[in-house]
């Protein structure tokens, strides 16, 4: 392994045009470690570092030259590389990876690049594993959604271009791991690619890839490296495939594993491309979930969703089931992982569920907005009503609202209507809402907006002060614009909040819904706000009713009401109590809408309805039906015919004492 020795070399910054001279002489030491006296060694070159601009997407390029001189007392620690055999005794071996680790374990400790090289400058030796982990060290501190933070400061500090003056001299020297790191980490911090640097490192890859004895790990972090410098039509990682696919599954690493699903995840796996692998990999993955960790089980889960592995779902509940004891331990970004995982696959899994809770209510206050964000989401997509998570983080909402985006706080916010529930702190809730959104109103997309004030009015939360505005002509326009073209969803949300308007708020006194925007029915494809009839628990109630009424023209099915509800079944009765036929329609006096709740109307394991149902037996109520609910907890365990019987006749006429037909 290569170690580069500090305290050889002096670099300093020129801004002269970039140039390359080479002075006769070499340098030698002396038995005492002092430098014996020597001509010098002067080199040029130029450096660039490419940043994106923020309102073009086009790359720029900030160069600066750097002149760097041997044999001159140094002004810090950098330097040449000196390789050192890997034959020797153990102890000195042993010693140079202790040296490694504490290094390592230093590293993750400093959060700026000013940091990082200042204690790099400090040391009197770097093994190229070492200067390829500072590289990566840099990366993760500098680099923010894909753009360095201080491109210019950076290019033009001394260690860095000391660095990679001597990862250019002595690539060939380099260990593979230190190469393709180094290379790696260098492409993700913009270095110009037709450099030199890069340039040679690419060049000493291609050679050592075609020898075909880089190990899994090492193939991944160079695909990795090229794909960020030419994409998927990167001819070397066709080579760096065909070399993993040659491998023997049974010889990689838990950690190789999750490597290769990322490198097909980032594009090299897209349309279908190496499906065969995957469809190995997948199998063989579900033997190694025992020995992962929370940072592979993110990794993969999130390979998973991206390349849309429907075909995987053994794996999926697998590593989902195992992700259940990890919660603790997952990094917010982790945990996000995992949640689009569940919400993407449609799992659901009541460990994890109580693990998440646990995990929640003792680091809402802490967790990143988008996190908070991501469990709710979960938590509103599986029905999973945990007041517990729901306290906790309405508790956390208010005191760290500032820090959420629109679109997180209507994430946050939607569920709470959505599974129908209001925490102890509602008032101050709700207020706080209010509060941002009349100081940030127009930060808000239409659509996430239409949402938010949507689901307040399921928990009986009436957003009158902003109706004016999402009635308007404008915000419908705006929709428009959005590209959703007022689809019926839109519009089915549109004309709910009109009739709670018009029912639940008589004192509102703003702008109407436009009658053309209105639809007929609420019943839309994907059941946002009506769910639709489970047939076999309507086929039981039918016949149960049939026998009760006398016969089958006594209620009717699936009944659009003229408030755009639909009823599962109605029943209608005379003055006196009488029932009638279903297709009469003089001397109706009452209406019956009997609601057959099955387990989808109702959160996970619990009986508490959801918002949508909530709100349409209010509605339904306001409007003169005598709601009657029959919910599955209730029905199901039900076995003969005159227990039905019995029990409908009590739910539907409870203070008659016979039946009138």
């Amino acid at each position: 392994m290569a170690s580069m020795n500090f305290k050889c070399f002096r670099a300093y910054t020129l801004r002269a045009q970039a140039c390359r001279q080479l002075l006769a002489g070499r340098r030698t030491l002396n038995p005492f470690g002092q430098q014996a006296r020597q001509p010098k060694l002067c080199y040029c070159r130029s450096l660039a570092v490419q940043t994106v601009h923020p309102g073009t997407g086009f790359w720029h390029v900030f160069c600066r030259n750097y002149h760097m001189e041997l044999g001159n007392p140094p002004s810090f620690a950098t330097g040449a590389v000196h390789l050192h055999g890997e034959a020797g005794n153990n102890c000195k071996s042993d010693s140079k990876r202790t040296d490694e680790q504490l290094f390592l374990k230093e590293l993750r400790h400093l959060q700026s690049y000013k940091d990082i090289f200042k204690f790099v400058s400090s040391l009197e030796s770097l093994s190229d594993t070492m200067v390829a982990a500072t590289l990566q060290r840099v990366c993760d501190v500098e680099v923010e959604d894909g753009k360095l933070k201080n491109p210019e400061e950076m290019v033009e500090d001394e260690t860095f271009r000391s660095l990679c003056f001597q990862l250019e001299k002595e690539s060939q020297h380099l260990s593979d791991s230190g190469l393709v790191s180094s290379l790696n980490a260098l492409i993700k911090l913009r270095v110009d690619p037709w450099s030199t640097l890069i340039v040679r490192l690419v060049s000493e890859s291609q050679e050592r890839l075609d020898k075909g004895k880089m190990t899994i790990r090492n193939l991944c972090i160079l695909g990795d490296g090229l794909f960020d410098l030419e994409g998927s039509d990167c001819v070397m990682l066709e080579q760096i495939m065909d070399q993993v696919q040659s491998a023997k599954l049974e010889n990689w690493k838990v950690d190789e594993i999750a490597m290769v699903y990322r490198m097909l995840q980032r594009g090299v796996g897209e349309r279908g491309k190496y499906q065969n692998l995957l469809n190995k990999m997948n199998s063989f993955t579900i033997t190694q979930v025992a020995d992962f960790g929370p940072k592979l089980i993110s990794a993969v889960l999130n390979a998973l969703v991206v390349l849309d592995q429907a075909q995987a779902i053994p794996l999926v509940i697998k590593l989902c089931k195992h992700s259940a004891r990890h919660i603790p331990h997952f990094t917010d970004d982790e945990l996000v992982n995992v949640l689009e995982a569940f919400i993407h696959f449609g799992h659901s899994d009541q460990f994890f569920s109580e693990a998440l809770e646990r995990h929640v209510a003792k680091c809402a206050f802490t967790m990143h907005p988008h996190t908070i964000a991501k469990v709710m989401q979960y938590c509103s997509r599986k029905h999973v009503l945990s007041k517990t998570i729901f306290d906790i983080v309405a508790e956390s909402f208010i005191y760290n609202a500032d820090k959420f985006t629109t679109a997180q706080i209507a994430e946050l916010v939607v569920p709470f209507g959505k599974l129908n529930y209001l925490p102890p702190c509602a008032p101050s809730l709700f207020r706080k809402l209010e509060r941002i959104l009349s100081a940030r109103f127009a930060q808000f997309q239409p659509h996430v907006l239409l949402n938010l004030l949507h689901s307040c009015t399921l928990v009986e939360r009436y957003p009158l002060n902003f109706l004016a505005k999402v009635f308007s002509p404008y915000f419908l326009q705006q929709l428009q614009a959005e590209g959703l073209d007022l689809e019926k969803s839109v519009l089915s949300q549109l004309t709910q909040l009109f009739l709670t308007v018009t029912l639940e708020c008589p004192s509102y006194e703003g702008p109407k819904l436009l009658p053309k925007y209105r639809v007929k029915s609420l019943l839309t494809p994907g059941y946002l706000l009506e769910s639709s009839l489970d047939l076999h628990f309507y086929s039981r109630v039918k016949a149960g009713l049939t026998d009760l009424l006398g016969g089958r023209i006594y209620f009717a099915s699936h009944v659009l009401t003229p408030y755009c509800y639909t009823l599962d079944i109605e029943i209608k009765l005379d003055e006196e109590g009488f029932v009638l036929p279903a297709n009469r329609y003089e001397e109706v006096y009452q209406r019956i809408a009997l609601c057959i709740d099955d387990q989808k109307r109702f959160c996970t394991n619990t009986r508490h309805l959801l918002g949508k149902e909530a709100i349409k037996q209010r509605h339904l109520q306001l409007v003169g039906y005598q709601v009657v609910q029959i919910p599955f907890f209730e029905f199901d365990p039900l076995c003969h015919r005159t227990d039905i019987v019995e029990y409908l006749h009590k739910k539907i006429f409870p203070n008659s004492y016979r039946l009138n037909w």
